[in-house]
C-alpha cells in the first residue's frame, strides 16, 4: 500500500499526517516533525540539540533512569533528535505496545525533566562530546567548511554548539526554545503501522494532547557563498584532511533535482566508479577515498566532498579535485556511465523500501520537499528514460558547483 496523507485537526489546527502502512510486520512507529525548530532555528548555538538531549532525560515525575526502564521494558524506542531544519520526537515498538509507547510519548510532551540536576547533567555530557570533537578532524574540517560555505547563516555555527555556548546556556532559554517550536502549528505527523484511518486519527489525538498553538516561522532559504575560499588549521596529524564545497542553485521542490542525483553519483558519491573515486584513488593512490555529492534541502543546496591524503600529497589531491570537478563541467558523462548509473539506481530501488523506517522516511520527504507522495516512482521513471543529452545539457547549466571553496586540516611542514 502506498503512503497518504490525511489531516488530523486539533485545537483548530489541521494537522498533516503521512501514513504508511505495514501488514507484513506486527510493527509500528510514530513521529512528531516540528518545521523550522532544527539548528537553524537557534537561539544560542547549539541549543536545539541541547533540548533534544533534555528530551532524553525523561520526564519529571519519573526521572532518567525510571522512565527509561519503563520503556526498555516493553520494548519501546522513544527519543528526540534535532537535525538543521526540524525537531524530532520519535516511538518505534511492536503494535501490541504501540499504545503504551504513546502515553509515554504523551507524558515526555507534558511533564519533560526539565530540572537543573538534568539540565547540568546534559549541559556536562555536551561539553564533553565538544572536548572529543577537537580531536576529530573530519568534524573541524567539515564544520569549518560550513563556516565559509554560508557564512552569516546560522550553518555557519556548529549544531552541536560551542564550549562558551554552552557553558553560558540557561535552562529557561531551553525551557523557552521548545515552548516556542514544539507546537500544533508548526508540526507534521508521521505514523506506519497496521492502522485504520480512524486508529491513526485516535493515535495523533493521543500523542499531541498536551501541545498547544504557536506561531509559525518562516521557513527560510540560505545561498552557499559563490566565492572561492579556502582555511586551513593546523594540528598535529598523520593525515590532511581535505573538504571542499560550492553553491548549487537547486531548489527542493525542483523535479529536475533527479538530474543532480544521477550527475552526482557519476562525478563523486557512486563509490568504485565515480571519477572522483578512479582519478584519486584509482589512477593516482592518493587517497583511500573520495567523495562528493549534491546536497538539495529545502534551506539550501550545495555540492560538497571529501577526501584524506598523505601531508605531502595534498597540494596534488586539490589539484586533481578541482580538474575533476572541471573536466565534469566542461565535457559533461559518457553514455557508458549513464547506463551504469541507471543500473544502480533501478537496480537497489528495492533496498531502500525494506523497512517500514525506510519508506516512513521516503514518504516523509516527499511530502516536506513539496514532490508530493509517490515522487520516488516517478523519479526511478525519470532516470530509466533519461537522455544522455538532457543530462549532459544539466551539468553545462550549473557551473556553480565548480566555484569550490576548501577546508583543510594538515600538519605544519
Amino acid at each position: 500500500m502506498a503512503a497518504t496523507v490525511m489531516h488530523v485537526e486539533v485545537q483548530g489546527v489541521k494537522i498533516p499526517v503521512v501514513f504508511e502502512s505495514e501488514k507484513r510486520l506486527p510493527l509500528a512507529s510514530m513521529e512528531l516533525v516540528f518545521q523550522n525548530s532544527g539548528s537553524l532555528a537557534d537561539t544560542v548555538p547549539g541549543i536545539a540539540r541541547f533540548s533534544a538531549a533534555m528530551l532524553g532525560e525523561g520526564t519529571c515525575k519519573e526521572g532518567a533512569i525510571a522512565f527509561a526502564e519503563a520503556l526498555e521494558n516493553r520494548a519501546v524506542e522513544l527519543h528526540a533528535d534535532a537535525g538543521w531544519e526540524t525537531f524530532v520526537l520519535s516511538m518505534e515498538a511492536l503494535k501490541s505496545e504501540f499504545d503504551f509507547g504513546l502515553e509515554k510519548m504523551k507524558a515526555l510532551l507534558a511533564d519533560p525533566n526539565l530540572t537543573p540536576e538534568s539540565f547540568e547533567k546534559v549541559r556536562t555530557r555536551t561539553l564533553g562530546q565538544l572536548q572529543q570533537k577537537k580531536s576529530d578532524f573530519d568534524y573541524i574540517a567539515a564544520t569549518r567548511l560550513r563556516s565559509i560555505l554560508f557564512e552569516g547563516t546560522p550553518l555557519a555555527h556548529p549544531a552541536l554548539g560551542t564550549p562558551e555556548s554552552i557553558k553560558g546556556l540557561k535552562l529557561e532559554a531551553v525551557r523557552s526554545y521548545l515552548q516556542d517550536h514544539l507546537h500544533l502549528d508548526n508540526l507534521i505527523v508521521v505514523i506506519g503501522g497496521k492502522f485504520t484511518p480512524a486508529e491513526v486519527e485516535a493515535a495523533v489525538k493521543k500523542a499531541v494532547a498536551p501541545l498547544t498553538r504557536g506561531t509559525v516561522a518562516a521557513i527560510p532559504h540560505f545561498s552557499a557563498n559563490d566565492k572561492e575560499r579556502e582555511t586551513v588549521t593546523y594540528e598535529e596529524t598523520d593525515q590532511a584532511y581535505i573538504y571542499f564545497g560550492a553553491p548549487y542553485t537547486m531548489r527542493a521542490d525542483d523535479p529536475k533535482r533527479v538530474y543532480g542525483k544521477v550527475a552526482a553519483f557519476i562525478l563523486g558519491s557512486g563509490g568504485f566508479g565515480s571519477r572522483l573515486m578512479e582519478e584519486v584513488r584509482v589512477k593516482r593512490g592518493l587517497a583511500y577515498s573520495a567523495y562528493g555529492r549534491l546536497v538539495t534541502n529545502r534551506t539550501h543546496s550545495y555540492f560538497s566532498g571529501y577526501l584524506q591524503t598523505k601531508i605531502a600529497s595534498g597540494d596534488e589531491a586539490k589539484k586533481v579535485v578541482k580538474e575533476v570537478v572541471d573536466t565534469f563541467l566542461s565535457h559533461g558523462v559518457t553514455a557508458d556511465e549513464l547506463e551504469s548509473a541507471k543500473k544502480f539506481f533501478l537496480g537497489s530501488e528495492p533496498l531502500r523500501t525494506e523497512t517500514l523506517a525506510q519508506r516512513m522516511s521516503r514518504a516523509f520527504r516527499e511530502y516536506y520537499d513539496g514532490l508530493g507522495l509517490g515522487w520516488s516512482a516517478k523519479e526511478l521513471e525519470m532516470i530509466r528514460q533519461m537522455k544522455l543529452e538532457d543530462l549532459n545539457a544539466f551539468i553545462k547549466a550549473h557551473p556553480e558547483i565548480g566555484e569550490l571553496s576548501w577546508s583543510i586540516v594538515t600538519k605544519k611542514k
